[in-house]
């Protein structure tokens, strides 16, 4: 997540997003946009899980909503959660409540964030089928959570806060929060630093926004390692995904310049989308095989939100 709508940012923000295009070469894969979204109704896919039949479970953000978008194309609304009494203008940096990270298990129960400024909503939830959303953790009210992942290992919930500039963990059971690493590298510089998360590898993978990066941090016992920036330059890098089983190849969205790029092992970045493809402030990304969802919020553009389809080329 990383960027207000455009009607409500301070002109601070709106220049903090001004940015240059990537210095990636290009080397565009086909796409097409499969689904749009309505700006009006607060539809703005800021994070992305997918079902084994390739079915999309969203965040919409600003509607602070968890939704499925069926490969047809239809969306269906799965829970709304309730805006904090003061609307959610103290939520911090972006002054709106929102839904953001999205995990969905085998059982198809679904866990998500809500960051609302307010101690009493601000927290890990949990979305069982056929139920309503319950808050399972938690989270410091003033601090934005936004990426979020689960170690199937160690049975925990990995999440980034994009305001405090930490990674903290849950069980999956819930309860109490611990704050896991708050290394400089996670610190925001001015707007938002750290964002997307996986866990792959025996690491702890992050994005930070201000900062242009991509992260490992080794996994220790359960403790962070030194961290390890293993791609710089990433103008507003959001959230990311791996194309394989390894950790060879990821895919990143870079919100402010509207592109997604390939990151080889080298930190070596390549352009695979951009605006002509309809990407508008593009939040997150999924891999199903050959094929790249990317959602589109745009926060600032406030034009078109949108789920696009690439396929990437055989290796």
């Amino acid at each position: 997540m990383t960027v207000v709508p455009s009607s409500a940012a301070p002109a601070a923000t709106t220049r903090a997003l001004s940015v240059g295009p990537t210095r990636a070469s290009a080397a565009p894969v086909p796409a097409r946009i499969a689904v749009h979204f309505d700006l009006a109704k607060g539809q703005l896919p800021e994070n992305v899980a997918l079902g084994p039949d390739g079915t999309a479970y969203v965040t919409f953000a600003a509607a602070r909503q968890v939704a499925a978008v069926t490969p047809s194309g239809g969306t269906r609304v799965l829970a709304t959660l309730p805006a904090p009494a003061d609307g959610g203008v103290n939520t911090p940096v972006l002054g709106f409540a929102l839904t953001t990270g999205i995990v969905r298990m085998a059982d198809s129960t679904i866990y998500f964030l809500y960051a609302s400024g307010d101690a009493a909503t601000t927290g890990l939830y949990r979305l069982r089928p056929g139920r309503s959303p319950h808050r399972i953790a938690a989270l410091p009210a003033d601090g934005l959570p936004n990426g979020l992942a689960f170690d199937m290992g160690t049975k925990r919930f990995y999440l980034t806060d994009s305001v405090l500039g930490t990674i903290s963990t849950v069980p999956l059971q819930g309860g109490r929060t611990e704050v896991w690493s708050s290394a400089s590298e996670l610190a925001a510089a001015g707007f938002l630093g750290a964002n997307g998360i996986k866990v792959r590898a025996g690491a702890v993978w992050a994005t930070n926004l201000d900062q242009g990066t991509l992260l490992r941090i080794p996994l220790r016992h359960g403790r962070p390692g030194p961290v390890r920036v293993t791609a710089a330059g990433l103008v507003g890098i959001d959230d990311f995904a791996f194309v394989d089983a390894g950790d060879h190849t990821v895919i990143a969205t870079l919100n402010g310049p509207n592109t997604v790029v390939s990151i080889d092992a080298d930190g070596r970045s390549r352009t695979l989308m951009t605006a002509a493809d309809g990407l508008q402030n593009p939040t997150s990304v999924a891999v199903r095989g050959r094929t790249v969802y990317v959602l589109s919020a745009a926060y600032t553009t406030g034009v078109d939100p949108n789920l696009a389809l690439a396929t990437l080329p055989l290796r």
